[in-house]
């Protein structure tokens, strides 16, 4: 799905990457937690496969907290809450995260700003979606953005033809322009109002939800994503995985999983889980 342009330098990168094989066995017997990217980490070509969603049954049953951090918006992740085997949600890149209360079976929402606040940066953003629009061919709103509370998806490969790298970074530096926050997923640049990002409200979790610091216990958890906007995540954990898929990103990363998986997409997340489960007890 992506037009990135190649490097030299992407091949040394993949070959500091280990095979997901190589995960240590000591580390997956000690995790807390899996936490894990939606979009082409999840899914493949949009779809949530059988292997991949039953191996989300498998890290629920296996007694790990499981949580997707992702990028997409609050009406998704709504569902997410209530319907998918999951302990939580972190959504639109961090703004929030939602719980299902498993006592009263209600939804709970914790949103990084108040609504009076989430309802001007929409406001602010209305400006740089016409000028995102209005001056880079071929661009569109993703199709979630309905469902969004806090942020700006623009779409480059989704729905849309698939744009240029040059493109790409033409839609980030408009955002940048207007002061937002600027982020590419594999599908969508994500821009908003804010110093937040899906690491920051993880903790937040973390904290409020299992009274747990994650600066503390961050080796007992493990995160898998697919693209740039999980770097936050793929510097802070020491124990973190791709889908094969991420290698198509190297060249324009800082901060590369520390493992990786032979497949792509959710296949690739159901190997990596595999690979994690097969240490553990039961």
């Amino acid at each position: 799905m992506s037009h990135l342009s190649s490097d030299p330098g992407s091949h040394v990168k993949e070959t500091m990457i280990s095979p997901i094989d190589n995960f240590p066995a000591k580390i997956a017997q000690n995790l807390l937690g899996f936490f894990f990217d939606i979009d082409d980490t999840f899914t493949t070509h949009g779809k949530i496969g059988s292997t991949a969603y039953q191996a989300l049954w498998m890290l629920q049953e296996s007694g790990l907290k499981v949580v997707p951090i992702t990028g997409r918006p609050a009406g998704w992740c709504d569902h997410i809450a209530r319907m998918w085997p999951v302990d939580g949600v972190v959504g639109e890149n961090g703004a929030f995260y939602f719980w299902l209360d498993p006592e009263e079976r209600k939804l709970r929402k914790r949103f990084l700003d108040p609504e009076d606040v989430r309802a001007e940066k929409r406001n602010r953003l209305q400006a740089v979606k016409e000028e995102i629009l209005k001056s880079v061919a071929g661009t569109a709103t993703a199709s979630d953005q309905l469902y969004r509370e806090t942020d700006l998806a623009i779409d480059y490969c989704e729905d849309v033809i698939p744009l240029s790298q040059d493109a790409v970074d033409q839609i980030c530096a408009i955002f940048e322009k207007h002061g937002a926050t600027c982020k590419v997923s594999s599908i969508h640049v994500n821009g908003w109002f804010g110093d937040y990002d899906k690491l920051g409200m993880t903790k937040t979790l973390v904290q409020e939800r299992w009274d747990l610091s994650l600066d503390v216990e961050k080796e007992r958890f493990i995160f898998c994503g697919d693209s740039p906007n999980d770097e936050p995540m793929f510097r802070y954990f020491p124990f973190t995985a791709g889908v094969k898929n991420i290698l198509r990103f190297t060249n324009r990363m800082k901060d590369l999983p520390a493992f990786v998986a032979n497949a792509e997409g959710g296949e690739g997340f159901a190997e990596i889980v595999k690979i994690v489960l097969r240490h553990r007890p039961g």
